[in-house]
């Protein structure tokens, strides 16, 4: 065996696996706090890679305006999501709010044929391209610091919510709903609150992928992988959107090197399976019990 090859596929991997986890994230956010489970994730995070086509490519807006308006309008379509979609539907079964979200999905890939058609765009070039050796192993420029502008968000992230008022009131809210109306705190609120942080993740993992693969009206079935990602993982925990991030990159490296481009999203599938059979709620997921 190739060690060297390996260990390069592996680095890939577990590079590409940091993004799979910023996506997850805000999957994992939107989950804890409200229990809705977002299918349009991708979606999403599609929307934010084309406002940031919009306003760096179309309005030549500086990059360092047209990526923080790419997440701040991806936010704001959040917020209205929110309030528009899934505000209404408390108290309703889960399964009305998971249909509105896969509406939702297909009503977004729609809009954008709609307004940029349905064709291959490439966005501008903000990350260095200088080539990335790790010993002797070679890691493309996009995927490396795409990665470190990932853990970057992730750790800002965690520290945000361990720390500001906003995010103790969102832990609050995803441990008992009923505890955090009784201390004062604003649920409705913190559900927008969610949302809104969870679709400016969405936004900025979209630009990054956009860098790195261009950008197209398919680009929401990067929202499948993310999805495998967090079951695997844990749909309420962030640690195990972390660490389902880094396996599913990794398996999908490792079988696209030695099986073949067509069989990673089959590998990742079998990784599920089996991950929960042993494990019905994933890795780190909350058991659930219910007493009669």
């Amino acid at each position: 065996m190739d060690w060297a090859y390996l260990f390069e596929i592996s680095l890939t991997g577990i590079a590409s696996g940091g993004l799979y986890a910023l996506a997850a994230l805000a999957f994992v956010m939107v989950y804890k706090a409200t229990r809705v489970v977002n299918i349009a994730i991708g979606e999403l995070l599609m929307v934010g890679a084309y406002l940031f086509f919009t306003f760096a490519s179309m309005m030549a807006l500086p990059l360092w305006l047209a990526i923080p308006a790419a997440v701040l309008g991806t936010g704001l379509l959040g917020a209205l999501i929110e309030r528009t979609m899934i505000r209404p539907l408390l108290g309703e079964p889960p399964i009305s709010v998971f249909m509105v979200t896969v509406g939702l999905g297909s009503v977004l890939v729609g809009l954008v044929e709609m307004i940029w058609s349905a064709d291959q765009r490439r966005l501008p070039d903000f990350m260095p391209t200088q080539p990335i050796m790790v010993g002797d192993a070679f890691l493309a420029p996009k995927v490396f610091w795409g990665a470190v502008i990932a853990v970057l968000f992730i750790a800002a992230v965690l520290l945000v919510f361990r720390f500001w008022r906003g995010g103790v009131a969102l832990r609050a809210t995803a441990s008992d709903q009923a505890a955090a109306y009784s201390v004062g705190i604003n649920v409705p609120r913190v559900f927008s609150l969610a949302w809104v942080a969870s679709a400016m993740l969405a936004a900025i993992s979209g630009v990054i992928v956009g860098s790195i693969g261009g950008i197209s009206s398919s680009m929401g079935v990067f929202g499948l992988s993310v999805l495998v990602v967090v079951i695997v993982g844990g749909l309420d925990s962030v640690l195990g959107a972390l660490v389902g991030g880094l396996c599913i990159g990794l398996v999908e490296a490792l079988a696209g090197a030695y099986l073949g481009g067509e069989y990673k999203l089959l590998a990742t599938f079998i990784v599920l399976v089996g991950i929960l059979m042993v494990r019905p709620y994933g890795l780190f997921g909350t058991h659930e019990i219910e007493r009669l």
